[in-house]
């Protein structure tokens, strides 16, 4: 069984690509799920600042590897049955982490789009959106506090997101076909 991260930048499109390998039969484990539930305990309003600080706080209690460490039995779960799809892989060091635990059956798929374009999309979504302000701050936060150009960097393959959903489901099964 594979184990597959997404990993991009707010507003890239981690989202819809995890969609798509889910329907192609991947179980879906999303690591922000862990700080929604984590707001929700609390009682915190899900807004970017107390997001970034439950964020934080985890990674001071648990390292920078955090989101992985806590969801590695939810993923060993899933690969029982089926591949794994991460939504939102944050970190190098949960980059680090997850190469070495699950080695050559893990892959990890950057999803591409421009600083406007992903400001504009952050913006118009439904859920938790951003004024271009806080767009430009959670990037500049996942930058410089989450190493997340590392695994940006490391990808095994890229997606550029800049056109239509469309465009985009085609280049997820291009990269679900070289997968298999």
């Amino acid at each position: 069984m594979k184990v597959v991260a997404i990993v991009g930048m707010a507003g890239s499109g981690k989202s819809e690509v995890a969609r798509v390998f889910e329907g192609h039969g991947f179980k879906k484990v999303r690591f922000g799920d862990i700080t929604d539930e984590e707001l929700k305990r609390r009682g915190l309003e899900a807004n970017e600042d107390n997001e970034r600080c439950i964020r934080q706080q985890l990674r001071e209690e648990h390292g920078m590897a955090a989101y992985a460490k806590l969801n590695l039995p939810e993923i060993d779960s899933s690969l029982k049955s089926a591949n794994a799809v991460i939504d939102g892989l944050y970190s190098w060091e949960e980059y680090v982490l997850l190469k070495e635990y699950y080695g050559e059956r893990f892959a990890t798929v950057v999803v591409w789009a421009s600083p406007a374009t992903r400001c504009a999309r952050l913006a118009r979504r439904a859920i938790r959106p951003l004024t271009p302000e806080e767009a430009a701050s959670r990037d500049k936060s996942e930058i410089e506090n989450s190493s997340k150009g590392g695994p940006i960097a490391m990808a095994d393959f890229t997606i550029v997101n800049e056109a239509s959903l469309e465009k985009l489901e085609e280049e997820t099964k291009r990269v679900l076909f070289a997968l298999r």
